[in-house]
């Protein structure tokens, strides 16, 4: 899941470079939320393992 959000992330941050803000913004909107999942999934984790 982080690595769908680092290439997500990596594609906005090409994209916005190369003047495509539509495709940039949607790229980084879509690694914001996979960075997000990834964080809710990391702590259920954390939490089933600690106890």
């Amino acid at each position: 899941m982080l690595h769908y959000a680092l290439v997500f992330l990596v594609i906005a941050i090409i994209a916005a470079l190369l003047g495509f803000t539509g495709i940039a913004g949607a790229a980084a909107g879509i690694a914001k939320i996979l960075f997000i999942v990834f964080l809710i999934l990391a702590i259920i984790a954390f939490f089933r393992r600690a106890s």
